[in-house]
């Protein structure tokens, strides 16, 4: 090698390593393959959705990157960690501190005000005072133009509403990670673009964000797209 070359940087390490992933789902006497042998890579910083029609395995990617489930074979690495290996009390605290999760159907607590539903996982994570922690979920709920319905419980907001909330809620601890299922799903187009520019925000300041998605446009605004069909990864 020329002795004034220089050296290339080394890549760095996936967040996200699936590696043969199977997924078995067991209903009554019959076996439902979820995902056939599934390998997907997802790079630090990156900003991708998952496409596919439904029951093609999307959702289970996401609830195995999670840890919310566990792969019948293969392993799931991410943030270095093996997920399927931690036990339910890490997988909470890891959760709670490097992952934020947007449900499809928000599970807000019901008896939680909008902003006491923001502050809870940086209370389960023990990030800041409490004075901190109200501050920052007050920002939090600004910035999905919720700053005036902190004291609503759920059943007080509507559908679109609740999912700002859930959004908020998930950007509190500065995850290094965001997974969306459907983030955007029970929200009108103004409003679902305008909290796409939010995830979009967050990913420039170095979140890795993905998101499952059935709209094609909100497919195409990732840097990158991934399909799921019948199990199995087509592009990605």
């Amino acid at each position: 090698m020329d002795a004034g070359a220089e050296v290339a940087p080394a890549a760095p390490s996936p967040l996200i390593e699936l590696s043969g992933v199977e997924k078995v789902y067991r209903t009554g006497s019959l076996d439902y393959p979820a995902l056939r042998g599934v390998d997907l890579e997802i790079g630090q910083g990156e900003m991708v959705s998952i496409i596919g029609p439904s029951g093609s395995g999307k959702s289970t990617i996401l609830n195995l990157v999670t840890g919310i489930d566990k792969p019948s074979a293969g392993r799931v690495v991410v943030d270095g960690r093996e997920v399927a290996d931690m036990g339910q009390e890490a997988l909470a605290a890891w959760r709670g501190t490097r992952v934020g999760i947007v449900f499809q159907f928000f599970q807000l607590l019901p008896t939680l005000t909008a902003l006491e539903n923001v502050i809870l996982p940086m209370e389960f994570a023990g990030l800041g005072s409490k004075r901190e922690r109200v501050a920052n979920a007050k920002r939090r709920l600004e910035q999905v133009g919720l700053d005036n319905m902190g004291d609503h419980v759920p059943s007080e907001l509507s559908g679109g509403e609740q999912q700002r909330v859930a959004i908020a809620r998930a950007m509190a601890c500065d995850p290094v990670l965001l997974i969306g299922d459907e983030p955007t799903g029970n929200l009108d187009s103004e409003t679902a673009q305008r909290m796409f520019d939010l995830l979009t925000e967050l990913n420039s300041s170095g979140t890795t964000v993905v998101y499952v998605t059935h709209d094609p446009g909100l497919a195409e605004m990732a840097g990158r797209k991934i399909e799921i069909r019948d199990g199995r990864v087509r592009h990605g």
